[in-house]
């Protein structure tokens, strides 16, 4: 069982930054792809970024290459997206996802999600 906890959402005006991070409950984290997702009202969740147990192949929608960047601290049990130049479309809720065996850049590969943490960007 792992437990993910979300934090570092909040508001800020477009062109900022803003870094998330999620902690994972457990002593099995090192084994498990995450990933981030979101939802933004109205839509579907989808995906944001991912990477592999080691955090060596990361992987990002086209939406947010070269803005968004993912790393974990296996030795923190953390996950982190470091979100630059933020546009008011990636307003959404932002949801950390675990997966054990595959990277989890789709829904149906994810094994545990956190609650979510709000992200509003302003115009």
């Amino acid at each position: 069982q792992v437990q993910l906890v979300e934090s570092g959402g909040g508001l800020v005006q477009a062109g900022g930054s803003l870094r998330l991070s999620c902690l994972a409950s457990g002593r099995t984290f090192s084994r498990y792809a995450m990933g981030w997702f979101r939802q933004a009202p109205g839509k579907e969740r989808e995906f944001v970024a991912a990477l592999d147990w080691s955090g060596g192949s990361t992987y990002y929608a086209d939406s947010v290459k070269g803005r968004f960047s993912i790393s974990r601290d296996n030795a923190k049990n953390a996950v982190y997206l470091q979100m630059n130049s933020l546009k008011p479309e990636d307003t959404a809720v932002y949801y950390c996802a675990a997966a054990l065996g595959s990277i989890p850049t789709k829904q149906d590969r994810i094994d545990y999600w956190g609650q979510g943490t709000q992200v509003t960007v302003s115009s």
